[in-house]
């Protein structure tokens, strides 16, 4: 259980207050932050709670959207990204989690908004790198391609992040994005190889999906993500890090975030968690 971490957003009806204390409370030792809100309660203010409470923050959501080709808007981009990182080395954040971005401003460059990602990570790689943070790069789901990331594969971040140094840049394995992939075992396997795996996130995907894709997320166990199995493949790669159940969902949104938190405690004991080996005593 010390590896798990409750991002921010399964429980977003709580304020960052409630969410610290609620984890602490719980046992749970790791929370995975969102920007927004911790603008909100104030950046300094934010690591002090944390860090009050003895939790650690696994990463910092997010960074990226790197695809616009107007000059303006990139170095905006670039300014904000800057700005993400360093938010990130203050809340003593390990990892920024980047979703790449949609087709912006050209709806058909699909190639050109690729290729725009891998000129930002490069301009960004060492930027993060001197102050401790690890940028890693979030493959979505082909859905969200046009509008929201054009990195859909672990294949595809593999081979965006392969020219820069793996302490710099990683990749995110999110069950809910990439668990469809025919090689998704193999190109784990591949990532851990390369010392790639920045972090482990875990979602269910339920059918049939809830209007409005993008926050219908399941909870651990009520889909058909092979969850204990992807995990096992991961850690397989030599990943040691923490398991970051990232749900977005409105059910639960509704429901008050103690409920949801003992909820989640359960399911990942039984769905992400080894099965413990039978004695042989009946």
């Amino acid at each position: 259980m010390n590896r798990l971490s409750v991002n921010q957003q399964t429980i977003r009806q709580w304020s960052l207050a409630e969410l610290v204390a609620g984890c602490s409370d719980a046992g749970v030792a790791n929370v995975g932050l969102w920007r927004e809100p911790v603008t909100e309660h104030g950046l300094a203010r934010t690591a002090r709670l944390v860090r009050s409470a003895g939790l650690s923050v696994t990463s910092l959501c997010r960074g990226g959207f790197f695809t616009a080709a107007e000059p303006a808007a990139r170095t905006a981009a670039l300014a904000d990204n800057r700005a993400a990182i360093e938010q990130a080395a203050e809340l003593g954040a390990p990892v920024l989690v980047l979703v790449s971005g949609g087709l912006a401003d050209r709806p058909h460059d699909l190639a050109g908004a690729r290729l725009r990602v891998a000129e930002a990570l490069a301009e960004l790689g060492p930027y993060a790198g001197e102050r401790g943070v690890r940028l890693a790069v979030e493959p979505l789901h082909p859905m969200f391609c046009s509008d929201r990331c054009v990195v859909n594969t672990l294949r595809q971040a593999r081979e965006l992040v392969a020219p820069l140094p793996a302490e710099q840049v990683g990749v995110v394995v999110d069950t809910y994005h990439c668990w469809w992939d025919p090689q998704v075992y193999e190109e784990i396997a591949l990532l851990g190889a390369a010392g790639r795996i920045a972090l482990f996130q875990a979602a269910d995907w339920v059918t049939p999906l809830p209007e409005g894709v993008l926050v219908g997320r399941g909870q651990l166990g009520d889909g058909h993500v092979p969850l204990r199995e992807l995990l096992a493949a991961t850690d397989a790669a030599g990943y040691r890090g923490p398991v970051e159940v990232e749900i977005f969902s409105e059910d639960l949104w509704r429901r008050p975030g103690g409920e949801v938190l003992r909820e989640l405690l359960g399911r990942y004991r039984d769905h992400l968690l080894e099965r413990p080996e039978r004695d042989g005593t009946g």
